[in-house]
């Protein structure tokens, strides 16, 4: 895929930020030396931790180059690494791993959150947030579209870029062994959108990227009309004019 944009990610900067605020809430550690912000885009998560804990050595970790732009731009006192979480460590002595919204594109995801886990030292602390709406209508729409013609050739393998979770019993049974407590929840937002093309723009992204960066310009135009119209139909307006985006969210807090 094509780098991430903040400029598109931070559209909806609010209600993004949202889960890794309720995360962070759940998180027992009182004054870590360390903490890593794993997929820390923007910086607007990274800013959570640094309120919350203003003498630890913060640094967040990323792929998108123009994410850790913008997050250099907001927290200039703070390290940024560009680094893939597949084949990361954190530094000796993290006490806080911090992860909101970027598991679910780690493949064998599971792996590496045991891996990490495993690496903390007795009352390190791993925090994982990731959306679990694949099977929501914004998701399945943007398959349906891609699998009819034009674009069915080009886009045979965007879904592929990314599985659906695991039951919470997996994560369950994975981890449990390696903690000495564990606490996982889903958590459904309704954020309040202003119509469909909302909507759209809230994906564009993050979810629908995969689907619309193998495209040239009149194909991405064509896709995103035909894509916009199964939305709005999904999407009906409120009584106030206003749309309602339905997101289920998975959390976990293992403390070692």
């Amino acid at each position: 895929m094509a780098d991430w944009s903040a400029e598109q990610y931070l559209k909806f900067e609010d209600e993004r930020t949202r889960p890794a605020r309720d995360l962070l809430a759940q998180v027992p550690t009182v004054a870590p030396g360390k903490v890593a912000d794993i997929g820390c885009g923007p910086g607007n998560s990274t800013a959570l931790l640094v309120e919350r804990w203003p003498e630890a050595a913060v640094v967040g970790v990323d792929t998108s180059a123009d994410m850790l732009r913008q997050a250099r731009e907001r927290l200039p006192q703070h390290k940024f690494i560009e680094a893939n979480v597949a084949h990361w460590a954190p530094p000796a002595g993290t006490e806080v791993l911090f992860a909101n919204a970027v598991f679910q594109w780690v493949p064998d995801h599971l792996k590496h959150l045991k891996r990490l886990l495993s690496g903390l030292s007795e009352g390190g602390v791993l925090a994982v947030q990731m959306p679990d709406n694949l099977d929501e209508p914004s998701h399945i729409m943007m398959r349906e579209v891609a699998f009819q013609e034009p674009w069915r050739h080009q886009l045979s393998k965007a879904a592929e870029l990314r599985d659906s979770l695991p039951k919470p019993g997996v994560y369950y049974d994975a981890l449990r062994p390696l903690c000495s407590r564990l606490e996982i929840w889903h958590t459904v937002y309704n954020h309040v959108l202003d119509d469909a093309v909302a909507v759209v723009e809230w994906v564009k992204g993050t979810g629908l990227r995969p689907f619309v960066d193998p495209l040239d310009l009149p194909e991405r135009k064509a896709y995103l009309a035909a894509y916009t119209a199964r939305i709005a139909a999904a999407y009906p307006p409120q009584a106030d004019g206003k749309v309602l985006l339905r997101f289920p969210r998975i959390f976990i807090v293992a403390i070692k």
